[in-house]
């Protein structure tokens, strides 16, 4: 299986970001936050799974969370709370 791994960038200054990362597979993108996996895009369906701890961590993750997704953060919650958006461990 072939795997890719790019460090997301700024909005502001368009450079690499350190500890955040999209995570290219033959599944689908992943989105990691340091050491955690907190979100995952499928390619063939398009759902999208979010780590039911880690999603919300903190303002960094959330910020690149929205960015990986698009939206904002009542975007996601409006998503989780209808089912659009799933939550497992994915840790």
């Amino acid at each position: 299986m072939k795997i890719k791994v790019r460090q997301m960038t700024s909005n502001s200054s368009g450079r690499p970001v350190a500890n955040q990362f999209i995570i290219e597979t033959a599944r689908g993108r992943y989105f990691q936050s340091y050491r955690s996996i907190i979100a995952f895009r499928n390619k063939n369906t398009g759902k999208v799974t979010l780590d039911k701890i880690y999603w919300d961590y903190s303002v960094t993750t959330m910020k690149y969370l929205k960015k990986f997704l698009g939206g904002n953060a009542a975007d996601t919650r409006a998503k989780i709370k209808s089912g659009m958006y799933s939550l497992a461990n994915l840790n």
